[in-house]
Protein backbone atom coordinates (compact mmCIF):
# COMPACT_ATOMS: atom_id res chain seq x y z
CA UNK A 1 0.00 0.00 0.00
CA UNK A 2 1.49 3.30 -1.25
CA UNK A 3 0.13 7.05 -0.40
CA UNK A 4 -0.54 8.90 -3.52
CA UNK A 5 2.56 10.18 -5.15
CA UNK A 6 1.71 13.86 -6.26
CA UNK A 7 -1.23 15.19 -4.51
CA UNK A 8 -2.16 19.17 -4.74
CA UNK A 9 -3.88 21.25 -1.97
CA UNK A 10 -6.52 23.24 -3.34
CA UNK A 11 -8.27 25.93 -1.72
CA UNK A 12 -11.85 27.12 -2.81
CA UNK A 13 -12.86 30.77 -2.16
CA UNK A 14 -15.29 32.91 -3.27
CA UNK A 15 -16.89 36.63 -1.86
CA UNK A 16 -20.05 35.75 -1.69
CA UNK A 17 -21.60 35.12 2.21
CA UNK A 18 -24.33 35.63 3.95
CA UNK A 19 -23.24 35.95 7.63
CA UNK A 20 -19.82 37.57 7.01
CA UNK A 21 -19.96 39.03 2.88
CA UNK A 22 -16.31 39.43 1.34
CA UNK A 23 -14.66 37.24 4.20
CA UNK A 24 -11.87 35.49 2.11
CA UNK A 25 -10.56 39.38 1.84
CA UNK A 26 -11.34 40.27 5.78
CA UNK A 27 -7.88 41.70 6.82
CA UNK A 28 -6.19 39.97 9.24
CA UNK A 29 -3.31 41.71 10.69
CA UNK A 30 -2.15 43.14 7.17
CA UNK A 31 -2.85 40.57 5.03
CA UNK A 32 -6.43 38.71 3.55
CA UNK A 33 -7.74 35.65 4.71
CA UNK A 34 -7.15 33.62 2.21
CA UNK A 35 -3.94 34.54 2.36
CA UNK A 36 -3.07 33.08 5.69
CA UNK A 37 -5.08 29.67 4.73
CA UNK A 38 -2.42 29.60 1.94
CA UNK A 39 0.57 30.16 3.88
CA UNK A 40 -0.79 27.38 6.25
CA UNK A 41 -1.62 25.47 3.50
CA UNK A 42 1.79 25.71 2.01
CA UNK A 43 3.43 24.92 5.73
CA UNK A 44 2.00 21.62 5.14
CA UNK A 45 5.02 20.69 2.79
CA UNK A 46 2.15 17.98 1.02
CA UNK A 47 2.60 19.64 -2.34
CA UNK A 48 1.69 22.47 -4.38
CA UNK A 49 -1.06 24.95 -2.96
CA UNK A 50 -3.86 26.40 -5.66
CA UNK A 51 -6.44 28.66 -4.58
CA UNK A 52 -9.53 28.26 -6.70
CA UNK A 53 -10.94 31.68 -6.64
CA UNK A 54 -14.83 32.61 -7.30
CA UNK A 55 -13.62 36.26 -7.85
CA UNK A 56 -11.00 38.12 -9.64
CA UNK A 57 -10.08 40.01 -6.61
CA UNK A 58 -9.40 36.93 -4.42
CA UNK A 59 -6.94 35.78 -7.34
CA UNK A 60 -5.07 39.38 -7.03
CA UNK A 61 -4.30 39.05 -3.30
CA UNK A 62 -3.32 35.82 -3.81
CA UNK A 63 -0.60 36.47 -6.60
CA UNK A 64 0.54 39.15 -4.64
CA UNK A 65 1.62 37.36 -1.85
CA UNK A 66 3.45 34.80 -4.63
CA UNK A 67 0.63 32.19 -4.86
CA UNK A 68 -1.48 30.37 -7.81
CA UNK A 69 -4.87 31.04 -8.20
CA UNK A 70 -7.41 29.96 -11.00
CA UNK A 71 -10.66 32.25 -11.80
CA UNK A 72 -13.32 29.61 -11.79
CA UNK A 73 -17.13 30.39 -12.15
CA UNK A 74 -18.83 32.01 -9.28
CA UNK A 75 -21.98 30.56 -9.34
CA UNK A 76 -20.79 26.97 -9.15
CA UNK A 77 -22.49 25.28 -6.27
CA UNK A 78 -20.18 23.89 -4.19
CA UNK A 79 -16.59 24.28 -3.09
CA UNK A 80 -16.24 20.59 -4.08
CA UNK A 81 -17.24 22.07 -7.89
CA UNK A 82 -14.88 24.61 -7.47
CA UNK A 83 -11.96 22.49 -6.76
CA UNK A 84 -12.67 20.40 -9.56
CA UNK A 85 -12.75 23.11 -12.28
CA UNK A 86 -9.66 24.92 -10.92
CA UNK A 87 -7.66 21.33 -10.94
CA UNK A 88 -8.90 20.76 -14.50
CA UNK A 89 -7.54 24.47 -15.69
CA UNK A 90 -4.61 24.14 -13.92
CA UNK A 91 -3.39 20.66 -14.55
CA UNK A 92 -5.44 19.63 -17.54
CA UNK A 93 -3.05 16.61 -18.03
CA UNK A 94 -3.57 15.04 -14.49
CA UNK A 95 -0.55 15.41 -13.24
CA UNK A 96 -1.87 15.30 -9.43
CA UNK A 97 -3.59 12.05 -8.09
CA UNK A 98 -4.90 13.50 -4.87
CA UNK A 99 -6.11 16.98 -3.96
CA UNK A 100 -6.61 17.92 -0.79
CA UNK A 101 -9.46 20.48 -0.51
CA UNK A 102 -9.05 23.21 2.23
CA UNK A 103 -11.95 25.36 3.34
CA UNK A 104 -10.91 29.24 2.78
CA UNK A 105 -12.17 30.16 5.67
CA UNK A 106 -9.35 28.47 8.04
CA UNK A 107 -6.72 30.89 8.81
CA UNK A 108 -5.69 29.14 12.18
CA UNK A 109 -5.60 25.60 10.91
CA UNK A 110 -2.41 23.33 11.93
CA UNK A 111 -0.70 22.55 8.91
CA UNK A 112 -0.42 18.95 10.51
CA UNK A 113 -3.95 18.48 9.77
CA UNK A 114 -3.77 18.89 5.86
CA UNK A 115 -0.91 16.27 5.97
CA UNK A 116 -2.89 13.82 8.15
CA UNK A 117 -5.67 14.02 5.64
CA UNK A 118 -3.31 11.93 3.38
CA UNK A 119 -2.61 9.09 5.45
CA UNK A 120 -5.70 6.73 5.02
CA UNK A 121 -4.82 7.30 0.92
CA UNK A 122 -2.34 4.44 1.77
CA UNK A 123 -5.60 2.06 1.59
CA UNK A 124 -6.23 1.68 -2.67
CA UNK A 125 -9.71 0.97 -1.17
CA UNK A 126 -10.35 4.10 0.13
CA UNK A 127 -11.72 6.91 -2.10
CA UNK A 128 -11.77 9.90 0.06
CA UNK A 129 -10.61 10.88 3.42
CA UNK A 130 -11.60 13.05 5.82
CA UNK A 131 -10.93 14.22 9.96
CA UNK A 132 -12.65 14.11 13.33
CA UNK A 133 -11.88 14.95 16.60
CA UNK A 134 -13.45 13.66 20.27
CA UNK A 135 -15.37 16.36 21.23
CA UNK A 136 -15.15 18.18 24.47
CA UNK A 137 -17.80 20.69 25.12
CA UNK A 138 -21.11 18.95 26.38
CA UNK A 139 -22.99 22.04 24.41
CA UNK A 140 -21.53 20.63 21.14
CA UNK A 141 -23.08 17.24 21.71
CA UNK A 142 -26.72 18.39 20.52
CA UNK A 143 -25.66 21.51 18.17
CA UNK A 144 -26.91 20.33 14.79
CA UNK A 145 -24.36 22.83 13.66
CA UNK A 146 -21.25 20.99 14.55
CA UNK A 147 -21.10 17.65 12.52
CA UNK A 148 -20.80 14.11 13.72
CA UNK A 149 -18.60 11.49 12.07
CA UNK A 150 -20.20 7.97 12.48
CA UNK A 151 -16.81 5.71 12.59
CA UNK A 152 -15.71 2.65 14.90
CA UNK A 153 -12.83 4.19 16.17
CA UNK A 154 -10.39 1.45 17.99
CA UNK A 155 -7.75 2.17 20.88
CA UNK A 156 -4.93 1.09 18.55
CA UNK A 157 -6.12 2.48 14.84
CA UNK A 158 -7.18 6.54 15.09
CA UNK A 159 -8.17 6.02 11.35
CA UNK A 160 -11.85 4.09 10.64
CA UNK A 161 -14.43 3.99 7.92
CA UNK A 162 -16.78 6.67 8.05
CA UNK A 163 -20.52 4.72 8.40
CA UNK A 164 -22.31 7.97 8.23
CA UNK A 165 -22.32 11.85 9.13
CA UNK A 166 -25.42 13.66 10.79
CA UNK A 167 -26.25 16.75 12.43
CA UNK A 168 -27.99 15.33 15.22
CA UNK A 169 -26.66 13.84 18.90
CA UNK A 170 -25.08 10.33 17.57
CA UNK A 171 -24.80 7.63 18.30
CA UNK A 172 -26.31 6.19 21.10
CA UNK A 173 -24.99 5.27 24.03
CA UNK A 174 -21.77 5.52 26.47
CA UNK A 175 -18.66 6.75 24.42
CA UNK A 176 -16.97 9.52 22.77
CA UNK A 177 -18.60 11.58 19.87
CA UNK A 178 -16.90 12.78 16.64
CA UNK A 179 -16.62 16.51 15.31
CA UNK A 180 -16.45 16.06 11.74
CA UNK A 181 -13.69 18.83 10.17
CA UNK A 182 -14.45 19.40 7.03
CA UNK A 183 -11.33 18.69 5.20
CA UNK A 184 -11.07 16.48 2.45
CA UNK A 185 -8.18 14.51 0.52
CA UNK A 186 -9.80 13.13 -3.23
CA UNK A 187 -8.64 10.65 -5.14
CA UNK A 188 -8.40 12.00 -8.41
CA UNK A 189 -10.61 9.64 -9.74
CA UNK A 190 -12.68 9.60 -7.26
CA UNK A 191 -13.33 13.76 -6.98
CA UNK A 192 -14.09 13.77 -10.94
CA UNK A 193 -16.75 10.66 -9.75
CA UNK A 194 -18.20 12.89 -6.98
CA UNK A 195 -18.63 15.94 -8.79
CA UNK A 196 -20.47 13.91 -11.54
CA UNK A 197 -22.80 12.75 -8.99
CA UNK A 198 -26.54 13.50 -8.59
CA UNK A 199 -27.27 15.41 -5.04
CA UNK A 200 -28.12 12.43 -2.91
CA UNK A 201 -31.43 11.94 -1.20
CA UNK A 202 -29.65 12.00 2.66
CA UNK A 203 -27.52 14.93 1.10
CA UNK A 204 -30.45 17.49 0.78
CA UNK A 205 -32.01 16.43 3.96
CA UNK A 206 -28.85 16.91 6.56
CA UNK A 207 -27.70 19.34 4.31
CA UNK A 208 -23.97 17.44 3.73
CA UNK A 209 -22.54 16.76 0.68
CA UNK A 210 -20.36 14.38 1.91
CA UNK A 211 -23.55 11.77 2.31
CA UNK A 212 -23.72 11.87 -1.69
CA UNK A 213 -20.57 9.69 -1.79
CA UNK A 214 -21.73 6.79 1.13
CA UNK A 215 -25.12 6.90 -1.28
CA UNK A 216 -23.28 6.12 -3.92
CA UNK A 217 -21.45 3.43 -2.48
CA UNK A 218 -17.89 5.23 -2.13
CA UNK A 219 -15.55 4.61 0.71
CA UNK A 220 -14.54 7.34 3.10
CA UNK A 221 -12.09 6.85 6.13
CA UNK A 222 -11.74 9.50 9.12
CA UNK A 223 -8.29 10.04 10.56
CA UNK A 224 -8.64 10.78 14.26
CA UNK A 225 -6.42 14.38 15.44
CA UNK A 226 -6.43 16.23 18.50
CA UNK A 227 -7.49 19.45 17.46
CA UNK A 228 -10.81 21.44 15.54
CA UNK A 229 -9.38 24.31 13.53
CA UNK A 230 -11.50 27.17 13.64
CA UNK A 231 -13.71 28.03 11.15
CA UNK A 232 -14.50 31.80 10.67
CA UNK A 233 -18.27 32.58 9.65
CA UNK A 234 -19.07 35.52 11.94
CA UNK A 235 -17.70 38.72 12.98
CA UNK A 236 -16.91 37.29 16.21
CA UNK A 237 -14.94 34.30 14.44
CA UNK A 238 -12.86 36.57 12.71
CA UNK A 239 -11.80 38.55 15.98
CA UNK A 240 -10.78 34.91 17.48
CA UNK A 241 -9.00 34.48 14.36
CA UNK A 242 -7.10 38.26 14.38
CA UNK A 243 -6.54 37.26 18.49
CA UNK A 244 -5.03 33.99 17.41
CA UNK A 245 -2.95 34.53 14.98
CA UNK A 246 -1.93 37.98 16.90
CA UNK A 247 1.99 38.86 16.34
CA UNK A 248 4.18 37.54 19.58
CA UNK A 249 5.04 41.03 21.51
CA UNK A 250 8.67 41.65 22.12
CA UNK A 251 9.61 41.33 25.59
Amino acid sequence: MTLPVHPIVVIPARLAATRLPDKPLADIHGEPMIVHVWRRAMEAGTGPVLVAAGDQPIVDAIERAGGHAVLTDPDLPRGSDRVWAALQAFDPAGRYDAIINVQGDLPTIDPALVRRSLDPLADPAVDITTLAAVITRPEERANPNVVKAIAAFADDRPVARALYFTRVTAPFGDGPLYHHIGLYAFRRRALERFVALPQGILERRESLEQLRALEAGMRIDVALVDTVPLGVDTAEDLERARAILAPARPR
